[in-house]
């Protein structure tokens, strides 16, 4: 399989585990130091010297995976459905020998009354190991990611 094609399979597999809630695989996905973060501008250079939507390595995303699953979660209930489409696929320059993946989504989310469309952009820093292809970063440049949010609770 080249590049590509494994890449995006990734991508729509990831996409589906996230959409069925299926989050200690999607956490499986990761690599132990692997990042999860969204900007909180455009062009922002890091994560750690600027405020960010979120900015969450492996045990900040169990906890918020667990939060998601707890049965008492006001924020739960009902639970928050999603469905996302990824697409415009393709591949950026390596680097450090690991895929660095560029693609397009919209995420239509639901929760008590409301549906929300999130959208933008995702960048993926991709490293084969002895298990397949795992995330060394996931960032997520929303196209509004300088306007207020209501709380975003889900992973994107």
């Amino acid at each position: 399989m080249d590049a590509l094609a494994e890449a995006s399979a990734f991508l729509f597999r990831e996409a589906r585990l996230l959409d069925q809630r299926s989050w200690d695989a999607w956490l499986d996905l990761f690599t132990p130091d692997g990042l999860y973060w969204a900007p909180l501008r455009h062009d922002q250079p890091d994560g750690i010297n600027h405020a960010s939507l979120f900015h969450e390595d492996a045990l900040m995303r169990e906890v918020r995976a667990r939060r998601l699953e707890e049965k008492r979660a006001w924020s739960q209930q009902p639970v928050t459905q999603a469905a996302r489409i990824v697409g415009n696929i393709f591949l950026l320059p390596e680097q450090d020998g690991d895929l660095m993946v560029a693609s397009t989504f919209h995420m239509l989310e639901w929760r008590r009354r409301d549906h929300r469309m999130l959208g933008g952009q995702y960048t993926h820093r991709l490293r084969r190991t002895e298990d397949g292809l795992r995330i060394v970063l996931k960032r997520i440049d929303l196209i509004d990611c300088d306007a207020v949010h209501d709380a975003l609770e889900t992973f994107l």
